[in-house]
């Protein structure tokens, strides 16, 4: 189906979504609507079911609420055990969806085992330079909050060169996905390590004067 059910929409939005503002800038409500708008947009792309990728991205991150480290892991049995998502979709579906939230997370070293995992995957990427380099500035101030600049710094970069450089464990698993491009023009700014540092200056600098208001 490439039409979005309301019923499901009215849920989400009203029973889903709020419980993102518990996780901070970098996983809450604002990312969870960008994967989720990217998720409709890859269903479309490749004519998956759009109200399964939609509720799939809405619970992609739920298990935030528990270990960072096994999130995905949380978030699959959250949706699965979610009875009332049994009024739109079968069991075999929500085995599909459970896998594919198990299988979203970006250091997964397999290939998602369906469409609607790579779907996911791919959406959560949100590989806007700004985005992903903002992102990175809020999960250090969120989880290091004792580090300086210098040291956030050095995290942030290491951390772009472990997941977006070239050779970096970032994975695109839906061929001409706007994602590659915009995957290669990271990696441009992150290959010039000035260019990347006054990204990181600017970015740092805004979201510290926003902590302060």
């Amino acid at each position: 189906m490439n039409t979005l059910n309301l019923e499901i929409v009215s849920f989400v939005e009203t029973q889903i979504l709020p419980r993102y503002a518990a996780f901070g800038k970098s996983h809450g409500i604002a990312h969870v609507q960008r994967v989720i708008a990217n998720s409709i947009e890859l269903a479309r792309i490749v004519g998956a079911d759009v109200n399964m990728a939609y509720v799939i991205a809405a619970y992609h991150d739920l298990g935030m609420s528990g270990e960072r480290a096994i999130h995905h892991i949380i978030g699959g049995k959250i949706l699965f055990t979610d009875a009332r998502l049994k009024k739109w979709f079968s069991p075999e579906r929500l085995k599909i969806m459970r896998e594919a939230i198990e299988d979203h997370r970006a250091s997964a070293s397999r290939q998602p085992r369906s469409i609607y995992g790579k779907i996911v995957a791919e959406a959560d990427r949100d590989l806007d330079t700004e985005v992903i380099f903002r992102r990175a500035i809020q999960f250090g101030l969120e989880r290091y909050p004792e580090k300086d600049k210098e040291a956030q710094w050095e995290r942030f970069r290491q951390h772009m060169q472990e997941k977006y450089a070239r050779g970096g464990y970032v994975r695109l698993w839906i061929p001409n996905s706007p994602n590659r491009l915009h995957l290669m023009e990271i990696q441009a700014i992150i290959d010039n390590p000035l260019l990347l540092r006054q990204w990181f200056d600017r970015l740092y600098t805004e979201e510290k004067e926003e902590t302060h208001l």
